[in-house]
């Protein structure tokens, strides 16, 4: 089967990640009476390179109502033209447990074998399993797999059912290459390593809306180490011929902006995806939304008080009922009378302003006091007085957030206030970050002579997860060839940016540019930068399953990785994420103390801070810059941006301005 698969490659068809819905039914859930472990678990499942390999576009959890799971099945499937929907939960005995009643009333045709392959693993787990009603089925080229609600039920059912699931869904799609690939294994007997084979990267309809996620796990290539025709090949490079290793560096040193021009022109979009308005916090928009409806809907009181006729003025009224936030007035108002009306209530019809109940005096009531029957206006108003008239925040039409926007807390409470559930944002790239040096442990493992701890990827990982990008540990690559050339596939396979560390200085197992020319045919852009620290930092495009690739490699000392890192690398996913403007935020700082020049532009760790009534922060040094030492990182909030030594200046005094370039929170 290999074979075939590398010739449908060859033959130029591309290989699609499977599009996936997951969509949780359970009342307790819908009213965040209990958290959902199934639909999370569910998408590391699809999502696993090892398993599906899919990609989850949509999410979202509904109550146990046969309408609203009807009415998300026929959206996804007629609307958004998902190949895979799995549902998770409702399919029991309990009365309102309809989602496969629901989900029958969708399908046009049924798949028996699927839940028969379910319940069939179920029994031999637990005899409750009986008690299961799965229903699987096709609409149009959607399949659809109900599967129990909870996450070991879930979890269980879905590997059940995988070993069939990318064959189908190449059916379903009428990806004829693939298809033929499993016939022929059937054939020879060899149809489940076929199955398994597409299984890493299960075809999806080309044309569909639906390539998108919404928790972003998105990738360019196909997936998969035998999805390329390079996978698994030895290295070529002689690691025998120690003496005769380059004695001086062959790439020419470049200045720090041309470097970030390169890789900013390098950087790209990967497209956009439709998100649900609960995952879409930090995420970059690609539409325009617009209202829907007008904000308030209907006049409303600002106040708790007295809906009146402003014509009336003050004097002594008759209390007609009351207005509440959330119904509807049952009566209108006439000249002399009022209604009492709470903060957010609709205007009664007839009255056209509101006194607060502090301007009002009690005058008669009823029932021991359970009814107010007379009061005083106290104070004359004009018409329109403490009221929010329809459309006065927002009219109906009205652009409430452009496209290129990135989505905080307040932006995605006006999605929820004009009724806007899902919206278009760019995708997010995947980034595998890996260390390379045979001296590197594990964290947690104890050390042998002459190794240290892995520092670097536990940085790169969390200031990148601090951007709110996907990452993917890829682990420690060993001081071979063979080994990092195996390495840098499985991560080329799985991921559109790869970060390593370590192995770009001129050591004699400083291998990683050499795999990167040799073996894996990248276009090194640059392997010197005129800077401090970051020198021998190397920048990367590689051609990978017809995908293009970026590869940072940043040095190994631990201070430098993380420098360059948000130097180059943040800026590079920032604009792959959608933001127009790429680069971290820069200020002007007052130096607090003197510092030296370097002859190379300098990016030094500081910590900012603003004093009372003073717009310019100050700037305080971290301590010794050696690029080793990682403690300089602790404090710092910024890196100052210092120019080279010059002979007319050596050195920055106190109380001069610099840029100081943002690196976390304030």
């Amino acid at each position: 089967t290999e074979g075939a698969k590398m010739a449908a490659l060859e033959e130029g068809e591309a290989e699609i990640r499977v599009t996936v819905g997951i969509l949780t039914v359970s009342d307790s859930c819908y009213r965040n009476l209990a958290e959902d472990k199934s639909g999370p678990n569910l998408k590391q499942l699809v999502e696993d390179p090892d398993r599906l390999a899919g990609i989850v576009t949509v999410t979202k959890c509904v109550p146990d109502d046969f309408q609203e799971i009807k009415d998300t099945l026929l959206e996804w499937t007629d609307v958004l033209r998902i190949n895979l929907i799995l549902t998770t939960g409702g399919t029991g005995f309990s009365p309102r447990d309809v989602t496969p009643e629901a989900t029958r009333d969708v399908i046009e045709k049924e798949a028996p074998g699927m839940a028969v392959a379910m319940l069939m693993g179920s029994l031999n787990v637990t005899p409750l399993a009986m008690l299961s009603r799965p229903v699987c089925g096709m609409r149009k080229n959607t399949l659809i797999i109900n599967l129990p609600g909870s996450k070991k039920g879930s979890q269980e059912c879905f590997h059940f059912v995988l070993p069939a699931l990318p064959h189908a869904l190449d059916l379903l799609a009428d990806h004829r290459q693939n298809i033929q690939v499993t016939h022929n294994a059937m054939n020879t007997g060899d149809a489940m390593s076929a199955t398994a084979e597409n299984s890493r990267t299960p075809a999806g309809s080309t044309d569909s809306p639906a390539t998108v996620s919404a928790t972003s796990m998105h990738s360019t290539g196909s997936h998969g180490s035998s999805s390329s025709k390079e996978s698994h090949k030895q290295s070529r490079i002689d690691t025998t011929k120690v003496a005769r290793r380059p004695r001086s560096s062959p790439f020419a040193i470049i200045p720090m902006e041309k470097a970030i021009n390169i890789v900013l022109d390098e950087a790209y979009t990967l497209g956009t995806e439709i998100v649900n308005y609960r995952d879409v916090l930090s995420r970059v928009l690609a539409q325009d939304v617009v209202a829907q409806d007008p904000l308030p809907p209907f006049p409303a009181s600002m106040k708790d008080g007295y809906a009146v006729r402003a014509a009336d003025g003050p004097g002594d009224r008759v209390v007609t009922g009351e207005t509440v936030a959330g119904g509807m007035p049952d009566c209108e108002v006439t000249s002399g009378h009022v209604m009492r009306i709470t903060t957010g209530a609709p205007l009664p019809d007839g009255a056209d302003a509101v006194v607060q109940v502090e301007d009002t005096e009690l005058i008669k009531e009823a029932d021991d006091g359970a009814v107010e029957v007379q009061v005083r206006i106290l104070t004359s108003v004009k018409k329109g007085h403490d009221v929010r008239l329809t459309g006065s925040d927002i009219k109906k039409g009205e652009r409430v957030l452009e496209k290129g926007i990135r989505m905080g807390p307040s932006d995605v409470g006006l999605l929820a206030a004009v009724g806007v559930t899902e919206v278009e944002v760019y995708k997010l790239p995947i980034v595998a970050v890996m260390s390379t040096g045979n001296e590197l442990v594990d964290p947690g493992e104890p050390l042998q002579a002459g190794q240290i701890r892995d520092s670097n990827r536990a940085t790169l990982l969390a200031a990148l997860q601090d951007h709110g990008l996907p990452t993917l540990d890829m682990g420690i690559a060993p001081d071979s060839p063979n080994e990092m050339l195996l390495m840098l596939q499985d991560s080329l396979n799985r991921a559109d940016v790869i970060v390593t560390s370590g192995g770009v200085s001129m050591g004699e197992k400083d291998y990683l540019k050499q795999v990167l020319e040799l073996d894996l045919n990248a276009h090194i852009h640059f392997g010197r930068v005129f800077m401090k620290p970051g020198k021998p930092t190397t920048f990367a495009t590689i051609q990978y399953s017809r995908q293009k690739k970026l590869l940072f490699a940043l040095p190994g000392n631990p201070v430098s990785a993380i420098v360059t890192c948000n130097l180059f690398v943040v800026p590079t996913l920032r604009k792959m994420s959608g933001f127009s403007e790429p680069k971290l935020t820069t200020v002007k700082a007052m130096l607090l103390s003197d510092l030296k020049l370097d002859p190379r532009p300098e990016y030094h760790r500081a910590a900012l801070y603003w004093p009372p009534d003073d717009p310019i922060p100050l700037a305080t040094s971290t301590g010794s810059q050696i690029s080793s030492r990682l403690l300089s990182m602790h404090m710092a909030n910024a890196l100052l941006v210092l120019p080279p030594r010059t002979d007319q200046r050596a050195m920055m005094r106190k109380g001069d301005l610099v840029d100081a370039m943002i690196i976390s929170r304030l």
